[in-house]
């Protein structure tokens, strides 16, 4: 625990004395937001009102994605960058590296999700949500952040560079155009629809549209649920035998 609670602060020290990709995590979500909402927003549901309402649980979920990316790059630099061998030399887990990136990375995406829930509400964003309901988006915001930097780490540990890392990790961030983030399931192709409607993001993006607007969720939570604890153990699987491997062959 004391291991895992000195490289967390290790890699939040990392974070904030990194201004630009402090900035990045933050400042390119909103981008995402205004852009969408009114470059694209008419054209898609024939209002910016009403398009940015829909549009808001889409753009944390890759807000998630851009924080977490970040996670694969900082793994793979203290794997392939000789801190971690130095790590090998002295009595801590193995795993307190990871999960310190994790753990911050984690705290992170929350701030950056903040930020661009109070930018939606400055654009005029009125979710419905009863507290309950608030605590739903929380903990399904958490849980799918710990799901994707999970992954991201596991990224990391296998990368045999920086850049490789970073190359992965920026074909994960596909994947929420390829869900109802943006756009409903029902308005892509008949070839596209189920690849859409069965992947991860689609029901984390619909459990969290209907928690803010205060609508039914039906089984979408449920389903998000089991999504994220299946790629966080997916993950941590991952992590461990990337890791043992890249540890029996120095």
């Amino acid at each position: 625990m004391n291991a895992t609670l000195a490289l967390t602060r290790r890699s939040v020290l990392h974070t904030v004395r990194d201004v630009e990709t402090l900035l990045m995590a933050i400042v390119l979500p909103v981008m995402l937001l205004l852009i969408f909402t009114y470059v694209f927003g008419g054209a898609i549901a024939g209002s910016t009102g009403q398009y940015l309402d829909y549009v808001v649980p889409g753009v944390i979920v890759v807000c998630a994605g851009f924080g977490a990316a970040q996670t694969a790059v900082a793994v793979s630099r203290d794997m392939n960058e000789g801190l971690m061998d130095r790590f090998r030399t002295i009595d801590m887990p193995r795993a307190g590296v990871v999960l310190g990136h994790v753990i911050a990375s984690v705290a992170r995406n929350l701030v950056a999700t903040a930020v661009v829930l109070m930018v939606a509400l400055a654009l005029g964003f009125r979710p419905g949500a009863s507290l309950l309901e608030w605590l739903g988006v929380l903990g399904i915001v958490t849980l799918y952040v710990l799901a994707i930097t999970t992954l991201f780490a596991a990224v990391g540990i296998a990368s045999r560079s920086v850049e490789a890392a970073s190359g992965y990790g920026f074909a994960l961030l596909f994947l929420p155009y390829l869900s109802s983030a943006f756009a409903p399931v029902e308005s892509m192709p008949a070839w596209l629809q189920p690849f859409a409607a069965h992947q991860p993001l689609t029901p984390v993006t619909d459990a969290l549209r209907a928690y803010l607007h205060g609508e039914a969720a039906a089984a979408q939570p449920m389903l998000a649920l089991a999504w994220c604890v299946g790629l966080t153990v997916v993950g941590l699987a991952f992590s461990a035998w990337a890791f043992g491997r890249r540890a029996q062959r120095r």
